[in-house]
């Protein structure tokens, strides 16, 4: 079982950045794959940065890269996503989630079985 607690949301201007913060009791990196989602208003929930089973391999979703780091601190069962440059597209509720091992496309939201609470990103033009 994981336990997903995300924090560090708000309201930031255009250009500006965040880092969002999940605290993971009981991930594993040998046994899970976790990352980031988010979903706007209207929209479908996306994939935004994960990493793979194993902890060493990162995904980004186009949208993102350059501009959002996700990191890991395994010593404190804490996942990250820095954000920068952020725009106002990236507004959403971000979502960390874990999935136990499967193949194929590392967003696939239905195998990801533990997910948090969520936590609100707004970016102002």
């Amino acid at each position: 079982q994981v336990h997903l607690v995300e924090s560090g949301g708000g309201s930031v201007q255009a250009g500006g950045s965040l880092k969002l913060s999940c605290e993971a009791s009981g991930y594993i990196p040998s046994r899970y794959s976790i990352g980031w989602f988010r979903q706007a208003p209207g929209k479908e929930r996306e994939g935004v940065a994960a990493f793979y089973i194993g902890g060493d391999l990162t995904y980004y979703a186009d949208s993102v890269k350059g501009r959002f780091t996700i990191s890991r601190d395994d010593s404190k069962n804490m996942l990250y996503l820095q954000m920068n440059s952020l725009v106002p597209e990236d507004s959403a509720i971000y979502y960390c989630a874990a999935a136990r091992r499967f193949q194929g496309w590392i967003f696939r939201e239905e195998k990801y079985a533990y997910w948090g609470q969520g936590t609100q990103v707004t970016v102002s033009s």
